[in-house]
This record gives structure tokens, sequence and C-alpha cells, in this order.
């Protein structure tokens, strides 16, 4: 099964009063596993970066003035997702945004039906406790001493960490037992079929055992139901 686990990061909350999309990362899942696989842009966003944000995120306009605008990366970005699932922590604020940039340029939109929400994932398996990202990856016991500052495509990578706990967690003899079950059943498709042992007692046998109770005098199964 393939997966999207997406991050943005934005001038600031709310697409339609004008706040822009300034980077974007994702990071492919195949069957919960990373496959090194990474699609990842900064953006120019067409505007100033207000401080709120940039404090945030550290990205400057003066650093944004030379990224390409949304249009130049949409289809990039679109065949990378494809139809596969999408991942992100709180989803709509992702999902608002990539698709307001969508409509911008013309594109379809993608429905908010694929996107899987790591913040209800992880208020119903904690109920009451805290649920950012920093917060989760310190429950998981996840290395965060590289994020001084958000950034998409490293927040992508530590979700992506946090999705697999928040859904059970990796079961490290999986894959052995994958391969131990593979081998089993090419032996027993290998395997000859031996003839059914007889299990009838011989004549031989037979006179043996009849001998041997003989010597029983007290035998309980020689016993009459009178007795």
């Amino acid at each position: 099964m393939r997966e999207i686990v997406l991050d943005t990061e934005t001038t600031g909350f709310d697409p339609l009063t004008g706040d822009r999309v300034v980077e974007i990362g994702c990071v492919e899942l195949f069957n919960h596993m990373a496959t090194g696989q990474e699609f990842h842009s900064y953006l120019n966003p067409e505007r100033d970066m207000p401080a709120q944000a940039e404090a945030v995120h550290g990205l400057s306009a003066t650093f944004l003035a030379d990224k390409p605008l949304f249009a130049a990366v949409a289809e990039e970005l679109l065949t990378f997702i494809g139809d596969s699932p999408i991942i992100a922590h709180n989803a709509s604020f992702d999902m608002n945004f990539i698709n307001a940039e969508l409509k911008r340029v013309g594109r379809n939109t993608l429905s908010n039906d694929r996107a899987i929400d790591t913040v209800l994932l992880a208020r119903r398996k904690f109920p009451g406790a805290q649920a950012s990202l920093d917060a989760l990856c310190r429950r998981f016991q996840i290395d965060l001493t590289s994020r001084d500052k958000h950034g998409a495509l490293l927040d992508a990578k530590l979700l992506s960490k946090v999705y697999l706990e928040l859904i059970g967690g990796r079961e490290p003899g999986l894959a052995l037992a994958a391969v131990e079950t593979v081998v089993a059943q090419q032996l027993v498709q290998d395997r000859s079929i031996r003839p059914a042992r007889p299990h009838a007692p011989t004549a031989a046998e037979l006179t043996a055992h009849t001998a041997f109770i003989a010597t029983f005098k007290t035998a309980i199964w020689l016993k009459t139901s009178s007795n």
C-alpha cells in the first residue's frame, strides 16, 4: 500500500485571506515503510513574509525570492502524490493550502476524503494528551535534535515515524517471519507424500498379545459386570 506523508510551510493561517504556501515536503511510504522517495520544494509566495511566520519556519522573503512559483512545480507534485492516501498533521490545514494553490493555477483539487489526520489519530489513541508533532515525537522517543525550526520535508519525515507508531508500530520480526513463511511453504510444496503405514496387528502380534494378557490374573477388563 502506497501512502504520501505531506507537510507545508506557509505565510500564515488562512489561504482565503491571501496566505500562501512557501514550502512543500512529501515522503513516500510503501506498506508503512519509507522508500526514500521524496518531493521537496521551496516556493516564491509572491508576497511579503510576516514576522510571526518567519519566526516559525525561518524562511524569509529574500530567501524565497528566487524560488519557483507553485505553477512550476504543480505537475511534479501531483504526479508524486498520484492517487495515494495523504497523511498530514492537522490535515485540513495542509489540504486547504494545497487546494488553494491548485485552484489558483487552474488545476483540479485533491479530495479531503483522501487525507488521514494524525492529530485525530493521536487524540483517539491518547485522549487528553498533547497531540503536537513535538509532543508525539517525545512520546515515541523520536529524535528531535535537528528540528530547531519547522521545515516541511523534515516534519514530513518525523511525521512518517509518528504515523507508524500511531497505527501500531513496526514489528521487528515481521520481515524475518515473512521469509520463514515463504521457505516453509516451499518445503511443504516440495515434500513428497508418503503412503499411509498399516496399523492393523499381524496374526503373530495378536497371538503374542493374547498370551501376555493371560498372565494377568486380576486384569480389570477381564472382570464381569456382576463383579
